[in-house]
């Protein structure tokens, strides 16, 4: 009886003990799929910015034709375009980058023939678009680290969680300059 009874704890035990593998297994490949995502969302805004910051140098280059003595504002372009892409994202270089543009893009209404021009309208189109994908990527990446917060922290992973590595996911890799800008189009018009 003695032994019946051990061998009936004993296999409960090891049921237990596989179930409890079994779901730190699930749970853990779980996690790992979903920093997965994350990480593809910062991938994809900066793949993003680094289409902004290539279509800069054309938009600079067409802009000089037409309005030469305009220096200051495409020397201020340029260096914030470099500063922007050499390096880790950084919400103040894009800021910086954003106001120079913005201004860039506003020669526009001082020089007719530069608002006529096919090129510039090209350009501006395009960086519109890269606009739109950015801020797309920026809401993408926002509901993967949602998702992956969310897991993290639901039970049962939030008990072997921190255990197996896996750390809060947080929301800094959206630039303080567009926090507030996000969902919306960009104004671009001249």
């Amino acid at each position: 009886m003695f032994e019946v009874a051990s061998a009936f704890w004993t296999s409960v035990a090891l049921f237990l003990g596989a179930g409890l593998v079994i779901m730190l297994i699930v749970v853990y490949n779980r996690l790992v799929g979903l920093r997965q995502n994350v990480r593809q969302g910062v991938a994809d805004i900066d793949a993003q910015l680094r289409q902004r910051h290539d279509l800069i140098p054309n938009l600079v280059s067409t802009v000089k034709g037409y309005a030469a003595h305009e220096q200051n504002t495409l020397d201020a372009v340029v260096s914030a375009r470099n500063k922007a892409a050499d390096g880790p994202i950084s919400s103040a270089d894009e800021q910086t980058l954003r106001v120079a543009l913005d201004r860039l893009l506003a020669l526009g209404e001082a020089y007719p023939d530069l608002k006529a021009s096919a090129n510039f309208q090209e350009l501006q189109r395009e960086l519109a678009h890269v606009e739109d994908k950015l801020a797309a990527a920026r809401r993408a990446l926002n509901a993967a680290v949602s998702r992956f917060n969310t897991a993290r922290e639901s039970f049962p992973a939030v008990l072997f969680a921190g255990l197996l590595g896996f750390r809060e996911a947080d929301f800094h890799r959206l630039d303080d300059s567009e926090k507030g800008t996000v969902d919306q189009v960009p104004q671009i018009s001249f």
